[in-house]
């Protein structure tokens, strides 16, 4: 069997694989880009807002071929209608903050990225385990019904929350229920948005959560919540059905059709303590790389995918891949983006630590609140 050879074995399409391909690359890399699905982008699994910051992180241009509608700023909501508004239009911008993305287009978007700056893009391509061997590490991939040996300096993890790269390279701890967001969401029709962000607080809305209502553009919107499962004996789908029949927004939707139906799992959890092995490392959901207070993944897979891909690239001909060299990315990581992931973690723990309801709502609402003004500390994590 022919041995394909790369500097760099990318495992997963999504924004933190695409930018570690891209940037890994753009540094004179060979790198192979891989992905268990024949459509990127699929299933959809997120509300898909990041803010214009966040694009500027991953270095991606701002282009509407992905975007579907701006979003100048966020209101949250307490759990009766009291609200917290930050319309930064009233502070003097008139350009959007961020935006609300087709996952698809923009998950196709990064990965021609990748692929113009010179990485190559297998799909409908399953990694099924790997040996390491001499200083490289050897991957077998299942690519269009054959397997192919794909020998790598590096196996970068960028395969999800249930990342078998992960798995094999024993850096995979169980994720506690209590750590694990349940959502769903709606697309419709007929309901007004006026192009902010808005975040409803509340254990009577979304235990453990939030519910949420963004523009989606073309006159639709996505209506949302992410619930906790230990924190409640209903699901996601009960919990959302009552939002919109009984909030004090019900008004609003009572005229709205489901247009779409999109849900999975969030993780908000602490980053993985450790997140290298010889010759592996993890990016996005496959190192826990999730904002653990907002459950926002998109602007944490692009930096730490940028972080990873230039890390690898600037070691160019000297990349050997084994843990010593890649403790560096780590480092760097945390220093940069995980430190602040672990201190936005603790702040969620003790929140949701408080049994008083009222109290622990209050909590929330302050919290999400205060975190998305101009003058927040972790506004652009």
């Amino acid at each position: 069997m022919s041995v394909y050879e790369v500097d760099v074995l990318v495992v997963g399409s999504g924004p933190a694989g695409a930018t570690t391909a891209r940037y890994a690359a753009e540094g004179g890399l060979r790198v192979l880009l891989v992905d268990k699905k024949s459509e990127l982008g699929t299933p959809v699994e997120c509300s898909g807002a990041l803010s214009e910051h966040a694009l500027e992180d991953g270095g991606v241009p701002v282009d509407e071929e992905y975007i579907l509608a701006p979003a100048y700023g966020f209101i949250t909501y307490g759990v009766g209608g009291e609200q917290i508004r930050h319309d930064y239009r009233t502070y003097g911008r008139e350009k959007p903050l961020g935006y609300v993305v087709d996952r698809k287009r923009f998950d196709r978007y990064l990965s021609s990225l990748a692929s113009h700056a010179g990485a190559e893009v297998w799909l409908r391509s399953r990694m099924r385990g790997y040996i390491i061997e001499g200083g490289y590490i050897y991957a077998r991939v299942q690519r269009l019904g054959s397997e192919q040996t794909v020998r790598a300096r590096v196996v970068v993890g960028a395969d999800g929350l249930m990342s078998h790269v992960a798995l094999w390279a024993g850096l995979s701890p169980a994720i506690r229920l209590q750590d694990m967001a349940s959502c769903l969401q709606y697309i419709v029709n007929n309901v007004e948005t006026e192009g902010l962000l808005e975040i409803i607080v509340g254990q009577a809305h979304a235990p453990g959560g939030y519910a949420w209502v963004f523009p989606k553009g073309g006159g639709y919107a996505e209506v949302g919540l992410g619930v906790i499962r230990t924190m409640t004996e209903q699901d996601a789908r009960c919990h959302l059905e009552r939002f919109m029949r009984q909030s004090f927004m019900r008004d609003r939707f009572a005229h709205a059709n489901i247009l779409e139906v999109q849900g999975g799992g969030v993780p908000l959890a602490a980053p993985l303590k450790r997140m290298i092995a010889d010759h592996v490392l993890l990016v996005g959901d496959a190192g826990r790389h999730v904002n653990p207070l907002t459950g926002g993944g998109l602007h944490t897979s692009l930096r730490g995918g940028r972080i990873a891909g230039e890390y690898l690239a600037a070691l160019g001909p000297d990349l050997i891949g084994n843990v010593g060299q890649l403790q560096g990315y780590q480092e760097r990581w945390f220093e940069r983006m995980g430190n602040d992931l672990t201190a936005l973690y603790q702040q969620r723990v003790a929140i949701f630590k408080e049994r008083d309801i009222e109290r622990q709502d209050a909590l929330l609402f302050e919290t999400l609140g205060q975190y998305f003004n101009p003058h927040s500390k972790y506004r652009k994590v």
